[in-house]
């Protein structure tokens, strides 16, 4: 945690810094699979705990409506990006934690909602969440693309999904920013390619 020992200021200037060392071709990477989902009527999957869950479930929550003009609200036959967080049905976890393990709380639904072709994307800060990496583990064996959005060295989500943003920074606070601050322009790339915005 860099903020307990830096002031307000030079923690801005780090996090700044560190944001610039993001490899910009990974992040177009991801801007592009999603794409690709919304093209062929995909599902894209997202999954993470703690900070990354609730960036997962911000994600979602930003690639179902951000990517929609005021105008296609009322039209049925707009067509939409299919996206599901799997942090989000609070129940349906917690009943795979409680009578199965913590570590299946993704894969398990996966099972139920997944397609060969759809993108799960998997954050994990340390890179090495048993859930997550469950979850990539099944997908990679069942035709989906699979992507991870880790820090610090990259744990072994680096290397096990096919795909890869890397924030290499040792600290979980400023890899969470970093991770968000990026998906906020993702979503925006995508608003320009589906809307034809110059």
């Amino acid at each position: 945690m860099l903020g307990w020992k830096l002031g307000a200021r030079d923690f801005l200037k780090r996090v700044g810094e560190e944001m610039l060392n993001v490899n910009e071709g990974q992040i177009q990477q991801l801007a592009d699979l999603i794409y690709d989902c919304y093209q062929h009527g995909r599902f894209v999957f997202l999954c993470g705990n703690g900070g990354s869950g609730a960036n997962a479930s911000h994600f979602c929550e930003d690639l179902g409506k951000g990517t929609l003009r005021r105008e296609d609200l009322d039209q049925d036959a707009c067509k939409r990006l299919k996206v599901l967080s799997l942090t989000d049905n609070t129940p349906y976890i917690l009943a795979w934690a409680n009578d199965e393990g913590y570590e299946r709380i993704f894969v398990e639904q996966l099972k139920n909602l997944a397609s060969p072709g759809d993108l799960l994307i998997a954050i994990s800060g340390s890179g090495n969440s048993p859930n997550v990496l469950r979850a990539v583990e099944w997908a990679n064996q069942h035709g989906l693309t699979t992507f991870g959005c880790t820090g610090f060295d990259g744990g072994r989500l680096k290397t096990l999904a096919q795909y890869n943003l890397h924030v290499p920074v040792h600290d979980m606070g400023i890899v969470e920013s970093i991770h968000l601050t990026i998906f906020h322009w993702v979503v925006d790339n995508l608003y320009r390619r589906i809307h034809g915005v110059a």
